[in-house]
């Protein structure tokens, strides 16, 4: 899998950037590796990314065990905001923090379109992790 991450990072910038309440992005691969971010100061990407991975290895058991089906979308809420966890490719989840008064919707549609932006940098090239930053 060959992944730009310059323009997975600049997608994820316009998207933190431009999505009100929304704090933080991250692309995560299943297994825990970080391939770009927007995070707050003081968030460790690594730590964030494990977690990221945890919860979705956590969340897929459920949809087999309670026949749920495969996950499209994990939501935690919390005192402080909203961690979403969604399916970009096989090989890659985008985490999304938002705050209290995120508006859920605007926040589940500019998700999607930022889903489909990622998926193009995602399954576009050759096997090889192109670390451009």
């Amino acid at each position: 899998m060959s992944i730009n991450v310059a323009k997975l990072t600049a997608a994820l910038q316009q998207f933190v950037g431009s999505v009100a309440n929304v704090q933080a992005a991250a692309v995560v691969s299943p297994d825990g590796l970080a391939l770009a971010s927007c995070l707050m100061p003081g968030m460790d990407e690594e730590r964030v990314s494990a977690m990221a991975a945890a919860l979705l290895s956590l969340s897929e058991r459920i949809g087999r065990e309670l026949n749920r089906g495969s996950i499209e979308r994990v939501w935690v809420e919390g005192a402080q905001g909203y961690s979403i966890i969604t399916n970009c490719t096989e090989e890659a989840v985008l985490l999304v923090l938002a705050d209290r008064q995120a508006k859920l919707g605007v926040v589940n549609l500019e998700i999607k379109n930022v889903v489909s932006q990622l998926q193009e940098f995602l399954t576009g090239s050759s096997n090889t992790l192109a670390m451009s930053s």
